[in-house]
C-alpha cells in the first residue's frame, strides 16, 4: 500500500503543517482547529470522490505509464490549484463584475463576503457539474454493447435504446429544463448556459475521444509520447488525460461548495481539499495496477449510478441545500453494494 500512497502520506504532512501556521497566522491559537478543518475536508473529499477513483482508473488503464504518471503530477497541480482554488475565483470574478485580484484579496481578507458570492454562484456552478456528470451516467447505461448488468431488470432496460448520444442529451436536456424552471428568474439564462456548456463540453471530449482510440486501433502509434498526426497513441493519451481532469472538475464542485460550510477560509480549504485529492489519485492508481476493476466486475456499475445520483443531488441542490452527509453516503453505499455483489459473483 505504501507505493501507492506514499506521496498522499507527503502532501498530507505537509499540508496540515502549513494548515497549522495559516491557522496561528490569521489567529494565533487556532492552529490545532485549522489542521483538525483540513482533515474533515481532506476525509469529506474521498468520500464524495470515492466513485470518481473508479471511473478514472476505467479510463486510465488504457493510458501509457507515462500519461499515468502525468495524471498524478501535473493532474494534481490542476485539481488543486485551479479546481480547488483557482476557478471559485474566476466564477466569483465574472459573476460579481469584480477583478481576480480584488475577489482575492475578499478571500484572503473578508471570508464571509466570498462564501456570499460563491453562494450566489452555486447554482450556475453546479449545473455545469451535473449535466456533465447525467452524460457520463448515461453514456454508461445507454450502451447496447455494455456485456455486464448489475441491476439486471433496469440495465437491461436502458441497454435497449439505440446507439446514440442523441437520446442522452436528449434525456440531459430534459433536466436541464426542469432545473432552471425551479430557479428565480435572474438565474434561468446563466443557468441554462452553464447547462449546455456542460453537455457540449461531454460531447466534445467524448467524441474526440473515441476518434482518436478508433484510430489508434486502425493504425497503431509510435511508442514516444509526443502527440502528432501520426502518432494516435499520444494524442489518445492527451485527450484522455484532458477527460479525466473534466471528469474529477465536476466531481470536485459541490466538494468545493459544500467546504464553505466547515471553513470560510479559502487557504484552509484548499488544503483540506488537497489531502482528498491526492488520496483519490492514488486510490485509481491502486485500482488500475492492482487490477482491481478485472477482480470486482460490478465496481465500475456501481460507481456510475453513484454518478447518476451526484448529478440528481446536483440539481436538487440549485433550490435547496443537500447535506454533503447524503451525498457521501449514497456514493459509498453504491460502491460497497457492487463490491458485495462482485464478490457473491465470484
Amino acid at each position: 500500500m505504501l507505493k501507492y500512497f506514499k506521496e498522499s502520506y507527503l502532501v498530507t504532512i505537509l499540508g496540515l503543517i502549513l494548515a497549522y501556521v495559516w491557522g496561528e497566522h490569521v489567529h494565533n491559537g487556532s492552529g490545532f482547529i485549522s489542521i483538525f478543518i483540513a482533515l474533515v475536508l481532506g476525509i469529506l473529499e474521498v468520500s464524495l470522490s470515492f466513485d470518481n477513483a473508479v471511473v478514472n482508473a476505467t479510463k486510465l488503464k488504457k493510458m501509457s505509464e507515462k500519461w499515468r504518471h502525468r495524471f498524478i503530477t501535473w493532474g494534481i497541480a490542476i485539481a488543486v490549484f485551479g479546481m480547488r482554488f483557482l476557478f471559485p475565483l474566476l466564477v466569483v470574478s465574472i459573476f460579481a463584475k469584480l477583478g481576480i485580484f480584488k475577489v482575492l484579496d475578499i478571500a484572503l481578507h473578508n471570508s464571509q463576503e466570498y462564501a456570499y458570492y460563491l453562494h450566489q454562484t452555486h447554482a450556475t456552478i453546479v449545473t455545469f457539474g451535473g449535466t456533465f456528470l447525467m452524460m457520463l451516467f448515461l453514456g454508461f447505461f445507454l450502451n447496447p454493447k455494455k456485456e455486464i448488468d448489475w441491476l439486471k431488470p433496469i440495465e437491461k432496460f436502458l441497454k435497449k435504446a439505440p446507439e446514440s448520444k442523441i437520446l442522452d442529451t436528449l434525456i440531459t436536456l430534459v433536466f436541464l429544463d426542469i432545473v432552471q424552471m425551479v430557479q428565480p428568474p435572474p438565474l434561468h439564462l446563466s443557468v441554462t448556459i452553464s447547462g449546455l456548456a456542460g453537455i457540449l463540453v461531454y460531447l466534445g471530449i467524448d467524441t474526440i475521444s473515441r476518434k482518436l482510440e478508433d484510430l489508434e486501433s486502425k493504425y497503431g502509434g509510435q511508442s514516444d509520447d509526443n502527440c502528432s498526426p501520426s502518432n494516435w497513441k499520444a494524442c489518445s493519451g492527451l485527450i484522455s488525460f484532458i477527460y479525466l481532469e473534466l471528469i474529477d472538475a465536476s466531481f470536485s464542485l459541490d466538494g468545493v461548495l459544500g467546504a464553505f460550510a466547515l471553513s470560510h477560509d479559502i487557504i484552509i480549504i484548499t488544503i483540506g481539499l488537497a489531502i482528498g485529492a491526492m488520496f483519490v489519485r492514488s486510490l485509481t492508481i491502486m485500482f488500475v495496477e492492482e487490477g482491481t476493476l478485472d477482480s470486482f466486475i460490478y465496481l465500475e456499475h456501481g460507481a456510475h449510478w453513484a454518478i447518476g445520483t451526484l448529478a440528481i443531488l446536483m440539481f436538487i441542490s440549485t433550490v435547496r441545500p443537500v447535506p454533503e452527509l447524503i451525498t457521501g453516503l449514497t456514493g459509498v453505499g453504491f460502491i460497497i453494494g457492487s463490491v458485495i455483489s462482485s464478490k457473491l459473483h465470484k
